[in-house]
């Protein structure tokens, strides 16, 4: 089942990309999500940096993803509600980016708020528990000399509040960003209602966003995805 659903999902999104939005620009790509995916918010402005560590104790900054579109979200392991939809969402994206030619372009990156207890093993064990596939995905936290809510903090600077509890739990909501290559935040899919193929063709646009439209003049993703099946 874990291996019919990223086909499944690579087939929904092929079959979405007969659509001519693909081989458009990223201003095109962005009215057209303006129009249909009332969860999309396009956005335009430098992104909030951050310096944090992998699991292994590896440091990684979005100054070091420069070249790359980042898809970021922010969770907490001990969350047993939103999180872990969030987490699968996120597999789901990837799934489907990985089956196409941007996946090399594209780093999916999500961040913890509670780095106290979500150590190098807990981080390690919950991407494998919710599918996220390490060659392209990492889950970062603070180091230890940090402050415990460093990590809410980066949250908060990217307009999402995470509220601390005297349980350990957080109050918060879902957003996933979207940055591009430069460093700049262009878009935020609020909650998990969105559809994810919109995600995928506007991370596919930032990919290309160099292009101007043409007639089909290079092979665009649909002729492409067809060259793997």
């Amino acid at each position: 089942m874990r291996l019919l659903k990223p086909l499944v999902l690579a087939f929904a999104l092929m079959t979405t990309i007969v659509a001519p939005v693909l081989a458009h620009s990223l201003e095109e790509v962005d009215q057209d999500l303006r129009d249909k995916d009332k969860y999309f918010q396009p956005v335009d402005s430098e992104a909030p940096g951050f310096s944090l560590q992998d699991a292994d104790g590896r440091g990684v900054s979005l100054a070091g993803l420069r070249g790359k579109v980042v898809v970021l979200n922010f969770i907490y392991t001990n969350c047993s509600d939103v999180c872990p939809l969030h987490a699968e969402r996120i597999a789901e994206l990837q799934a489907m980016i990985n089956q196409t030619p941007v996946k090399a372009m594209v780093e999916f990156v999500t961040i913890t708020t509670d780095p106290k207890r979500d150590t190098g093993e807990v981080l390690r064990d919950y991407g494998k528990a919710h599918g996220l596939d390490p060659v392209n995905w990492v889950f970062l936290t603070a180091a230890p000399d940090l402050p415990e809510d460093s990590t809410r903090k980066i949250a908060e600077a990217y307009g999402l509040k995470f509220t601390q509890g005297d349980d350990g739990m957080q109050m918060h909501g879902i957003v996933t960003h979207v940055i591009d290559q430069d460093g700049r935040l262009r878009a935020r899919f609020h909650g998990l209602k969105f559809e994810p193929v919109n995600l995928v063709i506007f991370v596919n646009a930032l990919t290309n966003r160099t292009q101007k439209p043409h007639g089909h003049q290079q092979p665009g993703l649909w002729e492409k995805l067809k060259g793997l099946f």
